[in-house]
């Protein structure tokens, strides 16, 4: 992929240039309290992580190689680091790099060979191939630099210099190849082709290719870089793999627990919510009824909610709805702030590396969508109404250590991974998510989102802000589901629910579009029109919302 060909490039003279006098350094990030100490386990938070044949540590202290700043205030600075403190036996699997604007928070893993067999599990590389390199006349020139591996095994990061010689090969291993897995490049963090298309060269962050909990792909925390990449290539560099299933490093549940009491969010709901949440079983309790195809009649669901068929699969067969009465539903809709609390599932990720905290908000009514149109705000009479609304949020903490590394905010049909850096602290470490009016998406600070082409200012509004509707999730919770402790944890019986928690309606949203459209210029109308496409299913209330476990991302990593 790479050949022999080198770029020099004069960051000076075109978009980045180099200064004598190096811009300051980003400052490490540490959490707002100091980390507890974590009841007994076996391999959680002792800092090492066994991945058969081998044993990694998670450095997240560098010392900075070079940094390249912009020219043009447009584009961001980057840092290049290599990582320090690397425990004696331990050896450096590739460099570290991020924007120059954020605090210093980042990890890259260093390796041992167990000698558990013949071959061993890391080599040497047998040379470098130089990548790419600045061409200025100051000091701090950087040069990337690629392990050439030997045959059977895989570079899985970059080394970065700030000389002309051909780095030590002592200063890297590879890894053999059935230790490895696949990886992509994920945030793009630098991009020069933008700036200076004569002489392109970019740099991504990496992640492997599959994810979720069943998966064995683990992230080494290095950067890939190209001078020339298409989407599909397949990447020259891999990430590491742990063949154990057992997943040594998970925590076990005395640990769960305090990890939540430690981190647990405050969820806050907007002052003008009207439709909250409440328990799954204050829903049943109050009328929920289970209907099935071909009845007039729903059936009561008991508070366990044990009359539910259970498995299967969504075949259209079973549905919950409100009740008729009008004063019921209306009671029903408007949920229960005593009885709220979150459903956690606990799971592995990036090869049991990290855990995945994902906290579920049951609300037993969505409420109807508000477009925002330029300076027009319209609330729409039915549009996004659905019962039964399920959404949730993902802390994910090292295994390495327990600390929190970022959290995960559902959004309708996406969402968005936010670093650990960039988030709020109520009290200690626990971070508040922001829970939208009407249709309770996730996200990490008060405003007001745009769901559709914000730029033209079009979108259905997200408004978001503190108020005293709360829930306070490191107390009120209750864990549903973490499946690699066996029968640790009993589901309850609603989680094997598989249809759909609300009915499926087809609401006239476009006559509801249509009867305002002629407020409006040409091109907005268009722009409205497509606005409807863009839309998640359940916004329509079209079908009704499935449960937790029909998510796919209860077995799979979170959209982004």
């Amino acid at each position: 992929m790479f050949g022999c060909e080198c770029f020099y490039w004069s960051l000076r003279s075109e978009s980045y240039s180099l200064q004598p006098e190096p811009e300051p350094e980003p400052k490490p990030f540490s959490l707002p309290a100091p980390l507890p100490n974590w009841p007994q386990g076996e391999g959680f938070a002792t800092g090492r992580v066994k991945l058969g044949e081998l044993e990694v540590v998670q450095i997240t202290t560098f010392h900075s190689i070079w940094n390249c700043i912009p020219s043009h205030g447009k584009t961001k600075g980057v840092t290049f680091y290599r990582p320090v403190g690397v425990p004696d036996g331990f050896f450096s699997l590739g460099h570290y790099c991020q924007s120059s604007d954020h605090p210093l928070r980042g990890f890259v893993l260093v390796a041992r060979d167990l000698a558990l067999s013949d071959l061993p599990a890391l080599r040497k590389p047998l040379s470098y191939t130089l990548i790419w390199s600045s061409d200025s006349k100051h000091n701090g020139r950087g040069y990337f630099w690629f392990p050439n591996a030997p045959k059977g095994y895989k570079a899985t990061g970059f080394l970065v210099t700030d000389s002309p010689s051909e780095p030590s090969i002592d200063e890297i291993r590879c890894v053999r190849s059935d230790l490895t897995d696949n990886c992509e490049t994920y945030d793009l963090i630098l991009d020069a082709y933008s700036t200076a298309p004569r002489y392109p060269y970019q740099v991504w962050s990496t992640r492997p290719c599959i994810r979720g909990m069943l998966a064995k792909g683990v992230s080494v925390g290095s950067f890939f870089c190209s001078s020339y990449l298409t989407s599909g290539d397949e990447l020259s560099m891999a990430c590491l793999k742990n063949p154990d299933s057992k997943f040594n490093a998970m925590p076990n549940l005395d640990q769960i627990h305090a990890l939540i009491k430690h981190y647990g969010p405050t969820v806050y709901f907007h002052p003008d919510e009207i439709y909250l949440p409440s328990s799954v079983s204050w829903f049943f309790d109050n009328g929920a009824l289970l209907y099935k195809k071909g009845s007039v009649n729903g059936e009561r669901i008991d508070s366990r909610g044990s009359n539910l068929p259970s498995r299967g699969m969504n075949d259209g067969d079973f549905w919950i709805d409100l009740p008729s009465n009008e004063d019921k539903r209306s009671h029903l809709k408007c949920g229960n702030m005593e009885s709220a609390e979150l459903y956690v599932h606990v799971k592995p990720a990036l090869g049991g590396t990290f855990t995945d905290i994902a906290m579920w908000v049951f609300a037993p009514f969505n409420g109807p969508a508000t477009l925002k149109v330029g300076l027009a705000n319209i609330a729409m009479n039915k549009v996004g109404e659905h019962v039964g609304d399920w959404e949730h949020f993902t802390l994910r903490v090292s295994n390495f250590t327990g600390e929190l590394w970022g959290v995960y905010f559902s959004q309708h049909s996406g969402g968005e991974w936010v670093d650990a850096s960039e988030l709020e602290f109520i009290e200690g470490n626990r971070p508040i998510v922001y829970s939208s009016k009407d249709g309770h998406a996730s996200f990490p600070h008060p405003g007001t989102y745009l769901m559709g082409p914000a730029k033209l200012g079009i979108g259905v509004r997200n408004d978001v802000a503190k108020s005293k509707f709360l829930v306070d999730s490191s107390v009120s919770y209750q864990i549903i589901a973490a499946e690699y402790l066996g029968d640790a944890i009993v589901e309850p019986c609603w989680l094997q629910y598989m249809r759909e928690w609300g009915p499926k309606i087809v609401y006239e949203g476009r006559s509801e579009i249509d009867k305002i459209m002629d407020r409006f210029p040409v091109f907005v109308r268009f722009s409205v029109e497509n606005l409807m496409d863009l839309f998640p299913t359940e916004l329509y209330g079209e079908e009704g919302p499935t449960g937790p476990q029909e998510k796919d991302n209860w077995i799979g990593d979170e959209r982004s």
